[in-house]
């Protein structure tokens, strides 16, 4: 049986980098709990904060009050560990996506470790589960993958998408190569019953283009659209995205 064509596919906004602006000069401005409610207002339907566990941008009082000012609306981003955990069962976010993490870098490099990571895993998901958080992992498309994520019973996956952004970026012959991977991936991870999202290193050419995977259903964006909002805005780089997404949706997916 054919899978009916989302009419939709939801945006996340990630306001780490409002905190990052901040914290370089160690001011209360500008605000990320702003930046929230203006992307909220612009459009996003979901929030993306990743509480680092060195703090390098978004802090503890961050996740708070965004979460409180905006009931619903939170994606928490965060690493495997016992502290990051206590918060998320703390504070009750919507929905939490767990990243692998690396004090060394600057930027989360590749997908998680899923099945080495199993064990570890399993007792954090269900605790998310039992408090009614929506739980996500964050991982590369590859397919030996997809029977340790129906196992760990998560609601959803978010695909890695550094990888192809990067071909892209270098109009690199094995561009194609990596999105049929997603494309694969994602229908797969459908199949499973897990939400396919994606994410990390989009822009409006790869929005549009990953936009045509019928199967993913949200994405999460941050970088671009914090730099992109420099010469243009927020609310206008939100727009553009969405409409870049709505005409993605609307090529015909082979």
């Amino acid at each position: 049986m054919k899978n009916k064509r989302k009419k939709n596919i939801r945006l996340g906004v990630n306001i780490d980098h409002v905190a990052t602006l901040r914290n370089a000069r160690k001011e209360n401005f500008p605000s990320p709990v702003k930046a929230a409610e203006l992307a909220i207002h612009s459009g996003a339907d979901s929030i993306t904060a990743h509480l680092r566990e060195d703090r390098r941008h978004i802090n503890d009082n961050d996740i708070r009050e965004i979460s409180l000012n905006f009931p619903g609306k939170l994606n928490l981003e965060m690493a495997a560990t016992e502290e990051m955990l206590a918060i998320a069962e703390k504070v009750k976010p919507f929905s939490c996506c767990i990243v692998p993490e690396k004090r060394e870098e600057v930027t989360t490099e590749g997908g998680l470790d899923v099945i080495n990571s199993h064990h570890k895993l399993k007792p954090m998901i269900k605790r998310l589960t039992d408090i009614g958080v929506r739980t996500t992992l964050f991982i590369d498309p590859d397919e030996s993958h997809l029977e340790t994520c129906h196992d760990l019973q998560i609601d959803c996956a978010e695909i890695h998408c550094g990888t192809l952004c990067r071909l892209h970026e270098k109009n690199d012959k094995n561009f194609d190569f990596e999105f049929n991977k997603i494309k694969t991936f994602s229908k797969k991870l459908f199949s499973n019953g897990i939400e396919a999202h994606a994410g990390h290193g989009l822009n409006y050419e790869t929005t549009k283009i990953i936009s045509t995977v019928n199967e993913i259903e949200e994405l999460n964006i941050g970088f671009f659209i914090i730099a992109e909002s420099i010469f243009y805005g927020l609310e206008k780089t939100i727009t553009n995205l969405k409409e870049s997404m709505i005409a993605g949706r609307l090529i015909k997916d082979e």
